[in-house]
């Protein structure tokens, strides 16, 4: 039995799927299994995945599309692995990234939850200037709920026991255990983290290094922050119950935290107006982004105003310009 599976959810992927399975396949810990979950795709993934096809560790199945969520929950469903990764198949992994999570968790018997930072790169697989440096220890539910430490799906790799310990039957799926909630579409990470650390006893704790090489898409820093925001909102209404003291003290501050983030995107799509809204509705719930980090949040403010005076100074209506006086 192979002692890691990494699940690689995939849906119309062929472009970027072959880096993926290529980084998997170069990890210098070995013993280890990939299981490609085809998500319904209508593209040539099958055929970029045929090759690795060839090593018994990586195996195919094809299903109807259940989204994200319901790809990872499959392939937890069949994985053989007491630990369990997660490689989106538009990222890739660092070549030691599987030998220090399995190395940290060997360690660290009670740590359920092992991540790493990241390094972005951008739609071609270019290295961009910015990395994901997360909170490494002493990681609270209040940690997660704020800026979750963890950051992408393809950073962490967990103990199966931990997904035991979540594991529900959804009253309208057949589909088995749930473990990610397939009723999201976006935020299925963040309310996966947020409910083990509300329910489990099981630890978070990162490894060092940015050891998870995260795509942006095109319009991946940019796109439709005000789904972002109602699929956010979805992910309080469902926990809140579970733990109404805790999200009474905390919430105000992760939404300011998630506003804050939310006007960043904003930014990066020129649209200034709806950055500076972000940010007013953020001061207004907490102030605590302003003292905690206090660098990041000027830098937010100052860039949605020069973003801001950038449109109006584009916008403006230029002088006539004189015609040329006769020879």
């Amino acid at each position: 039995m192979p002692r890691v599976t990494i699940v690689v959810p995939a849906f119309n992927v062929a472009a970027t799927l072959g880096d993926t399975l290529a980084s998997l396949k170069a990890q210098t810990f070995q013993d280890f299994e990939v299981v490609i979950i085809d998500d319904g795709s209508t593209d040539q993934t099958r055929d970029v995945a045929q090759p690795f096809l060839t090593d018994r560790r990586f195996w195919y199945i094809s299903q109807a599309n259940r989204g994200l969520a319901g790809a990872r929950n499959r392939g937890i469903t069949e994985a053989k692995g007491e630990l369990i990764g997660f490689c989106d198949a538009d990222d890739m992994w660092h070549p030691d990234k599987l030998r220090h999570h399995v190395k940290h968790l060997d360690k660290n018997p009670n740590v359920g939850v092992s991540y790493s930072g990241s390094q972005f790169m951008d739609a071609a697989g270019r290295p961009l200037a910015i990395k994901q440096s997360p909170r490494l220890r002493n990681v609270t539910a209040s940690h997660i709920l704020k800026r979750n430490p963890i950051g992408n799906g393809s950073a962490p790799v967990i103990r199966r026991a931990v997904f035991d310990d979540i594991a529900y039957v959804h009253h309208a799926s057949q589909s088995g255990f749930f473990y990610f909630d397939e009723t999201f579409r976006q935020s299925e990470d963040i309310e996966c983290w947020l409910r083990i650390a509300l329910l489990t006893d099981w630890g978070f704790e990162g490894v060092r290094g940015a050891l998870t090489l995260y795509r942006v898409a095109g319009d991946g820093l940019s796109a439709k922050t005000d789904r972002q925001l109602a699929s956010w909102e979805n992910v309080m209404r469902k926990l809140r119950p579970l733990h109404p003291e805790f999200f009474a003290r905390h919430e105000p501050a992760a939404r300011a935290y998630q506003m804050r983030y939310l006007a960043r995107r904003a930014i990066s799509s020129g649209d200034s107006a709806q950055a500076r809204d972000y940010l007013a509705r953020a001061w207004a719930q907490s102030k605590e982004p302003l003292w905690a980090e206090p660098i990041k949040s000027l830098v937010t403010i100052l860039a949605a105003q020069i973003a801001g005076l950038l449109k109006l100074s584009a916008a403006a209506p230029k002088p006539p310009t004189k015609a040329p006086m006769p020879k």
